[in-house]
């Protein structure tokens, strides 16, 4: 009986070290993600060329939209290997970043440290949180997913239709509560999805995968962040 017990220490002892691992990989990851974005933002905004090259004519909506082109239909990790979702998450988060350049120029270099100090202790926070709670948080992360999908609606409408600053703030914070609640849940579901015996390769499609969902969450959830903070 004592052999049984030592040998099961040592096996959770292993799933521990792997999950640690694993999870490590997924925040770097995204880390990696945040930061790719924030740099191409940087020196796109500081270069008036790339800003005309990328923004300055009708070839912003594919610098907008191709985002969205990839999350769709080019980043599958049921078909994909690790590398091709690593090249495509590197070029979501490069696309990203020429789009977030409008935001270099239009908020003061101030606000946006802050929102991003703010939405980084938040994130940490959360993470913590969604690894290790007990509670099942699937309901509560469809739940947020609904409500951002709606904000997201409502915000488009809003492109066409002007909203007073009061909805605009109302649908920030809704945005932000959202994406709290949907990077809780996917930290919890990145933790329950790993399985030494998947194998290197297909844990490692997971964690491409998990980091783009809290890479997602991050980018997001700082954009409101800095409405919310900044002079409207």
């Amino acid at each position: 009986m004592q052999t049984n017990r030592l040998s099961q220490s040592r096996t959770q002892a292993g799933v521990d070290a792997g999950l640690r691992e694993h999870m490590n990989s997924v925040y770097n990851r995204m880390g990696l993600g945040v930061m790719i974005t924030a740099l191409t933002a940087w020196a796109v905004s500081s270069s008036p060329d790339l800003m005309m090259l990328f923004l300055g004519g009708p070839q912003k909506w594919i610098v907008m939209l191709a985002p969205i082109a990839i999350i769709w239909f080019g980043f599958n990790p049921a078909r994909m290997s690790s590398q091709q979702l690593k090249l495509s998450f590197l070029g979501l988060s490069v696309l990203y970043g020429i789009s977030f350049s409008v935001i270099a120029l239009a908020f003061a270099g101030a606000d946006i440290a802050r929102a991003f100090f703010v939405t980084s202790i938040m994130f940490v926070g959360i993470s913590i949180f969604g690894y290790t709670t007990k509670k099942d948080l699937s309901a509560i992360g469809t739940f947020c997913l609904m409500a951002f999908l709606g904000a997201f609606v409502v915000s488009i409408i809003g492109m066409f239709f002007e909203y007073s600053s009061g909805f605009e703030m109302l649908i920030d914070i809704v945005v932000v509560v959202a994406m709290s609640g949907m990077t809780a849940w996917e930290t919890q579901s990145t933790k329950e999805q790993y399985n030494s015996a998947y194998g290197a390769e297909m844990n490692s499609r997971m964690a491409w995968s998990s980091a783009l969902s809290l890479y997602l969450s991050f980018v997001i959830m700082f954009s409101h962040i800095l409405r919310l903070m900044s002079d409207r």
